[in-house]
């Protein structure tokens, strides 16, 4: 082993003491399995996009279809308005 591992070694041990290499090196695997866990729910979330995708015929952007009016001529159906709120002050 070379001595300038040695020295970096030392060093690191001697910059954040013995105590809390431990505690560092818990919260780095941590970490790691967190961010794993994510990378794979992001490769599953893909391909069920690529599933669905492959379902439907044309793919569209989401909100397209409600910010354009249809291409027949005819006016969109009006859309349910929420009920108000018990006691809420607005008409």
């Amino acid at each position: 082993m070379s001595e300038w591992v040695i020295v970096a070694i030392v060093g690191v041990v001697l910059l954040f003491s013995a105590r809390k290499l431990p505690d560092m090196a818990r919260g780095l695997g941590q970490s790691m399995r967190i961010f794993k866990a994510e990378t794979r729910g992001l490769r599953e979330d893909e391909k069920a996009e690529k599933g669905t995708a492959n379902d439907t015929a044309a793919p569209q952007a989401p909100g397209r279809a409600l910010d354009e009016a249809p291409s027949n001529g005819t006016t969109p159906a009006p859309q349910d308005t929420p009920a108000p709120r018990p006691g809420s002050t607005s008409s």
